[in-house]
């Protein structure tokens, strides 16, 4: 802008310096006119970042036998990533599953119902004949009775051996660590040979973040609020050297507002279904 002193009085006006005191009263006129809330010709300011970040831990204690993945690979949600001795487990849940389709026990029980069964039907004739007592033909339904729950023990013997097994199958499983979710191995920090320790303050085995979609935090003017809502698309300008444009949508609106900045955040969700966007780059972006 023309300082004060230096415009020409009516005088020394002429025709050469007529142009430029019209784009001096044209610019002023466009600056005081601008609304407050205008995003700025290269956009807002916001980070790549993943959409989540996770540390794996073990939930059991235990050596480490295998870890099937290093850093920078890629993951997807189930896929075994690291592998916990288990030896002994895996011996354990082999007897359980052997119990569990034993028949020697419940044959055995049954052979005997049978038997008992016979026996008491051949007493009640002959008590009907009153060739023997009563009291054997008492007796003798006395051991179909016992012959009928010794069936009963066997089969929920055999129920018990296959709720034994599946528990077992369970405490085998928290010996392998699986993915939590579809991304990327950020960091290994322990290997092979290592104890794996349980509990939120046990170091973690493996650092992952999921990378597709990524995630988005802009801060905006308190001017905007009300404008920007859920489900409005948004474009993305990335920092020099990747410089691409891509286009996000916002997912999270935050309703309370910083009275101290008169600000307020959002979020945007932006796909990255081939992974050639890398997280933790600044970006732009524009409404």
């Amino acid at each position: 802008m023309i300082p004060f002193e230096h415009y020409p009085d009516s005088e020394t006006m002429t025709f050469h310096t007529l142009p430029r005191l019209i784009c001096v009263v044209i610019w002023t006129a466009v600056a005081v006119t601008q609304p407050a809330d205008a995003a700025p010709t290269s956009g807002y300011a916001c980070l790549i970042e993943p959409s989540q970040r996770v540390e794996l831990r073990s939930v059991v204690e235990g050596r480490i036998d295998a870890i099937n993945v290093d850093r920078g690979a890629e993951v997807r949600k189930g896929q075994v990533l690291v592998e916990l001795e288990s030896a002994a487990d895996r011996a354990a849940l082999d007897a359980a599953r052997y119990r569990a389709v034993m028949e020697g026990q419940l044959k055995s029980a049954e052979s005997r119902r049978q038997a008992a069964q016979t026996k008491l039907t051949r007493r009640d004739n002959l008590v009907q004949e009153k060739f023997i007592a009563a009291q054997d033909r008492d007796d003798t339904a006395a051991e179909l009775s016992l012959a009928e729950a010794s069936v009963v023990e066997a089969q929920d013997n055999r129920r018990l051996a296959e709720l034994e097994q599946r528990r077992l199958q369970e405490t085998l499983e928290q010996r392998r660590i699986r993915s939590p979710i579809n991304g990327v191995v950020t960091d290994r920090l322990q290997h092979v040979g290592e104890i794996a320790q349980a509990g939120e303050s046990a170091r973690a085995i493996l650092k992952l973040a999921q990378v597709n979609p990524l995630r988005i935090d802009v801060v905006l003017p308190v001017g905007l609020f009300g404008k920007v809502k859920v489900g409005a698309p948004a474009k993305i300008t990335t920092e020099a050297p990747l410089l691409g444009q891509y286009t996000a949508a916002v997912s999270v609106v935050d309703r309370v507002v910083d009275s101290a900045s008169g600000t307020f955040r959002a979020r945007l969700d932006l796909p990255n279904p081939k992974g050639d966007i890398p997280a933790g780059v600044k970006c732009s972006v524009q409404f």
